[in-house]
């Protein structure tokens, strides 16, 4: 999954993928500890994506702020 793919999914579709990874990080983890984690990367790469998706989200939040208060301090 690359950032740029990312930028382009709005915050509610940005929401859902993260749901979606935190949910498969469990399974990575529940199938660690019970011995049947085939493949161990995987646990790492899920991880990042999630970082990846939270930064786009962390990104956006800014950009809406930052085009709120301008708008806000034009009004006056």
């Amino acid at each position: 999954m690359k950032a740029i793919d990312l930028r382009d999914k709005t915050p509610d579709q940005l929401r859902d993928e993260l749901e979606a990874l935190k949910k498969e990080a469990f399974n990575l983890r529940f199938q660690a500890a019970t011995g049947q984690l085939e493949n161990t990367g995987r646990v790492r790469a899920v991880r990042r994506d999630a970082a990846r998706v939270k930064t786009v989200l962390n990104e956006k939040a800014i950009e809406a702020a930052r085009a709120a208060s301008s708008s806000a301090a034009g009004t006056e």
